[in-house]
């Protein structure tokens, strides 16, 4: 696989480092996972649980090994020191200082490893007013103004169901770790990267940005195209309650359906982009889908090239055809499901390792790796009795 050979030690927790490490996992790479003593990470214990483990804890932690140290005490922070003296990637996610105070920034870690590719997660980033604030996701896409763009229909701001922050800072924590050990055969150096959701999420609007660069002034969401402007890219309820998308709005897709329905008279409020002007047309197409069911329209559609599609609920969507050709869900030997890698490769595709650890599974593994004793692995043990439930 394309990342085997890579040694990953991950002190992160909850969601952006843990999926940045388990796309790393599933392809190839030995990840190590750094827990505190107690209760160890915290999605061992977040929402429903299968098989005696959590499915989020199974669907971010998947493939990896537990290594679990006790970092307030000098023999826990020494022996990941040493483990990082032998890995290719650290990855820390906590506010700034914390890992500085724990003795494993990368200070400290470089000075023992300079190849070491150091990658820091945090809601603000390193510097910064807000850089010692404490916050997840909501707090990131709220202050990027990703939640004012969603709106109900009382035009008030709604939650964020998936959290595109924790996400794309994943995405591009990955990204920057790729690029710096692509670096690193060239100079034989390590780098730091500071990564941070605010950034991340801001850096996810171009498509949102006209009037806010153009003029100085925020979006008026019901009239741009991506946010409901658009009668092409829109969302329809159907006589049974549930939804289907045009999804599509370029003019040869607009004419070509408006002529099945024989309301070509309609194509000139497309002609000049999103906006109230389309109002007309998008009160046509909700009476519209509202005369059939979901069933009916994904029939009538069919063989169509108009950009359509229905609304699946996440249970429809893990069992659509599609996605299950795609081998986005995975079932492992119990029978459980994982969420599949994205990212397919023709030669060396990813093998996810489906195996969970348990908390501290391979401590004496990697111990003996590092050179201690059987009575150093001994005392080593009893160092995590007075442990806490957090590195913090």
């Amino acid at each position: 696989m394309k990342l085997e050979g890579l040694r990953v030690v991950d002190l992160s927790q909850f969601l952006p480092g843990p999926q940045l490490t388990l796309m790393m996992a599933d392809h190839g790479a030995e990840v190590i996972k750094i827990e505190p003593p107690g209760e160890g990470e915290p999605g061992r214990y977040i929402g429903p649980r299968q098989g005696g483990h959590t499915v989020f804890f199974r669907n971010t932690q998947r493939g990896k090994k537990s290594f679990c140290a006790n970092l307030k005490s000098s023999e826990g922070r020494e022996a990941v020191l040493r483990l990082a003296e032998t890995a290719d990637v650290f990855i820390e996610a906590f506010r700034p200082g914390v890992v500085d105070r724990l003795g494993v920034g990368y200070a400290e870690i470089s000075a023992r490893n300079p190849r070491i590719v150091y990658c820091s997660i945090s809601a603000f980033g390193q510097d910064g007013p807000y850089r010692n604030q404490p916050a997840h996701d909501l707090a990131t896409e709220a202050l990027s103004g990703i939640v004012s763009l969603n709106q109900g229909n009382d035009g008030e701001p709604v939650m964020p169901h998936v959290p595109v922050a924790d996400i794309t800072a994943s995405l591009h924590a990955l990204s920057g770790v790729l690029m710096a050990l692509l670096r690193r055969e060239k100079t034989g150096r390590g780098d730091y990267i500071d990564v941070a959701m605010l950034d991340s999420a801001i850096a996810w609007t171009p498509n949102i940005t006209g009037s806010t660069f153009a003029s100085r002034t925020p979006p008026k969401p019901r009239e741009e195209r991506s946010l409901g402007g658009s009668a092409f890219y829109n969302i329809y309820r159907t006589q049974d309650g549930r939804h289907v998308v045009l999804g599509a709005q370029e003019l040869k897709f607009v004419r070509k359906l408006l002529a099945e329905l024989g309301r070509l008279d309609f194509v000139e409020l497309c002609e000049h982009g999103p906006g109230s002007h389309q109002a007309p047309l998008i009160a046509y197409l909700r009476e519209l889908f509202a005369t059939r069911t979901r069933a009916e329209w994904i029939d009538w559609f069919d063989g169509k090239e108009i950009g359509f599609a229905w609304v699946n609920d996440l249970r429809e969507a893990f069992d659509d055809p599609q996605v299950r050709a795609r081998g986005m869900r995975l079932l492992d030997e119990d029978g459980h499901e994982h969420i599949g890698p994205p990212v397919k490769f023709r030669d060396e595709p990813a093998a996810p390792r489906l195996r969970l650890p348990e908390l501290g599974e391979h401590n004496a593994e990697i111990l003996r790796e590092l050179g201690y004793d059987e009575a150093s692995i001994e005392a080593f043990a009893k160092t995590l009795e007075s442990g806490g439930p957090s590195h913090r």
